[in-house]
């Protein structure tokens, strides 16, 4: 009977923290939209919620680490219901510490939150020598990583749109020659992002040089077509084009759709894994690295993640959109495409990367470019101060939590 309601605890859990999930992350794909003006708050909620559940149910990892991200050895501990109690213990922690920071309007990342937690809980239940403290340095570093690379990549991109188009004489020429490159750009990382290393690669039978052939493809298609198509609507509405503002809504809404799906498609593991890894040891009373997610688990953390996104998404968005810089729906685009680029890059080179601080690190870029009084450093400041606390908020959380459990379960 005990071990019945540690499953029903899971499944608690894990939804509670899909919730939160929703919640904070949503900021990620649709705050520069709504902060750009180019889409609506409810327009975004709507088209979040849809492209996250599809992302999630479809594309989502059908395998995840049970312990995540390699922070803990779980032979060390050794009892499975340790390790159950731990999980369960990292889930409720990190839920707390997102929900706290979503009710505070401040974007953190989720994957950060989880591994903090699994840190406290390796430490109580194994010692320091349960902790892989190598793995959990490399982590750490994405602290710096994510925001200076995704910062730079926003500053040159804007700067080049700049030069290519908004400090030209001739803006709508500018737009003919320039656009094209960035709409080809755009789905070729989009394309490349769908293909490599995923459910929907492997059902495709498509190997690395394969999804970079058909990426590759797929941009030069879409080159193609721009430039007659653009071509074309400049001649029709030359006013209505000018200053580019209206070709960079449709391309901002494109990418903002783009993140939103591959947010749901890696995001849910954050949540279903560790209740996956509860329900492997639950139904195997063993351990293991790896456990299955099966497609009904799934398609349940994405309905959750849709279930915050609707019900608390808009807080952060307010604070990401709008709070950080000024954006207009070229600022906006630049945000959206050199976030999804940089994260695509930093996942084929292996490197650490959030998607949350990526994301800020796009706006603060784009800020720079305008002079550092474009940003809001009272805002930045208080965002980077939850960044750093996360980790250990979250250990020590986790921690007590564990042992509570432990006295009541064990």
């Amino acid at each position: 009977m005990t071990d019945v309601y540690l499953l029903a605890l899971g499944i608690f859990a894990g939804a509670y923290m899909a919730w939160n999930i929703g919640a904070n992350d949503v900021a990620n794909s649709m705050a520069s939209s709504v902060g750009a003006k180019a889409i609506t708050l409810r327009q975004a909620l709507v088209l979040a919620t849809i492209l996250t559940f599809l992302g999630s149910s479809l594309v989502g990892s059908h395998v995840a680490q049970t312990i995540r991200k390699g922070i803990v050895y779980s032979e060390i501990i050794g009892d499975p219901k340790i390790v159950l109690l731990g999980l369960l213990a990292a889930l409720l922690s990190a839920s707390l510490w997102v929900c706290l920071a979503t009710y505070q309007n401040l974007p953190v990342s989720t994957t950060h939150s989880i591994v903090g937690a699994m840190i406290g809980f390796g430490v109580v239940a194994g010692g320091l020598s349960a902790v892989n403290w190598k793995q959990v340095l490399f982590i750490v570093l994405s602290w710096v990583l994510s925001p200076v690379l995704t910062a730079s990549a926003a500053f040159l991109i804007f700067r080049f749109i700049d030069r290519t188009v908004l400090s030209r004489m001739d803006s709508s020429g500018g737009l003919v020659r320039t656009t094209p490159i960035l709409i080809a750009s755009t789905l070729c990382v989009m394309s490349l992002s769908l293909f490599l290393d995923t459910p929907l690669g492997t059902k495709l039978h498509l190997s690395v040089p394969g999804a970079f052939a058909a990426s590759a493809g797929v941009g030069l298609a879409s080159y193609l077509t721009c430039v007659f198509v653009i071509a074309r609507l400049l001649s029709e509405r030359q006013e209505a084009f000018k200053s580019g503002n209206d070709i960079f809504r449709y391309l901002q809404i494109m990418t903002a759709c783009y993140v939103a799906f591959g947010s749901g498609a890696n995001d849910v593991a954050n949540a279903m894994g560790p209740l996956a890894g509860v329900y492997f040891i639950y139904s195997t009373g063993t351990t293991a690295e790896t456990s299955p997610i099966p497609v009904g688990m799934l398609a349940f953390g994405g309905a959750m993640i849709c279930v915050g996104i609707c019900t608390w998404g808009y807080r952060v968005i307010e604070t990401v959109g709008s709070k950080i810089t000024e954006l207009d729906n070229i600022r906006g685009f630049t945000v959206e495409f050199s976030a999804a680029t940089m994260i695509l890059v930093a996942s084929m080179l292996g490197l650490p990367v959030s998607t949350t601080h990526a994301a800020v690190g796009a706006y603060i870029g784009v800020g720079l470019a305008r002079g550092l009084a474009a940003l809001d450093l009272g805002v930045l400041w208080k965002i980077m101060l939850y960044w750093v606390i996360t980790v250990p908020v979250s250990a020590v959380t986790c921690a007590i939590i564990y042992l509570l459990l432990s006295l009541i379960f064990m």
